[in-house]
């Protein structure tokens, strides 16, 4: 075995994390702890269902008593009589159980997507406060930079930078076609 380089992070031992990293994974596993524990019995139970349907013992199931009920209707079950011999029955069965399973997953999807929409919207205005931080620390370090009449201090790029960026603004480009202006 070869020996672990200390200059190459994640070879060898462990590395620490900063303590904030730490914080914020105990603050998201917190959050998750108390949203699954809000979630009503209705949503525990389409979840459930869900968890289970997506499964292979659902799979497995379904071969068992599908397979079964074609081979005894095909007759091949000398001791058992066939009882539904044209697989009506088995038809509805498996159209009824997939409507039910797919308003089930459904429901699962819709609770799921407004969890992500939430975090989304956490990651925008972190995001959005982060680019705020920078535009200020941009300002400031452009005025140090003037004050001690540093050359990169008339840089336009660094101008550019120093002015806040409005989210409506940017949401607007977004949506205009390229090469659109107005």
């Amino acid at each position: 075995m070869a020996a672990a380089d200390p200059a190459r992070p994640g070879h060898g031992e462990e590395q620490p994390v900063a303590g904030v990293i730490d914080r914020n994974i105990a603050a998201l596993v917190r959050r998750r702890e108390q949203q699954r524990i809000s979630t009503g019995l209705q949503d525990r139970i389409a979840d459930a269902i869900t968890h289970f349907a997506g499964s292979m013992k659902f799979v497995y199931l379904h071969l068992l008593i599908y397979g079964g009920w074609i081979v005894i209707n095909l007759g091949w079950v000398p001791m058992v009589r066939a009882f539904d011999p044209t697989f009506v029955v088995l038809a509805m069965v498996a159209s009824v159980e997939a409507i039910f399973i797919s308003t089930f997953v459904m429901i699962s999807q819709n609770r799921m997507a407004a969890l992500a929409d939430q975090r989304a919207d956490l990651d925008l205005q972190i995001s959005l406060l982060g680019e705020h931080e920078i535009t200020k620390i941009v300002t400031l370090v452009a005025e140090i930079a003037k004050r001690m009449d540093i050359p990169a201090a008339h840089d336009p790029e660094l101008d550019e930078l120093s002015k806040n960026v409005s989210p409506e603004r940017v949401l607007d480009r977004i949506e205009r076609p390229p090469g659109e202006t107005r």
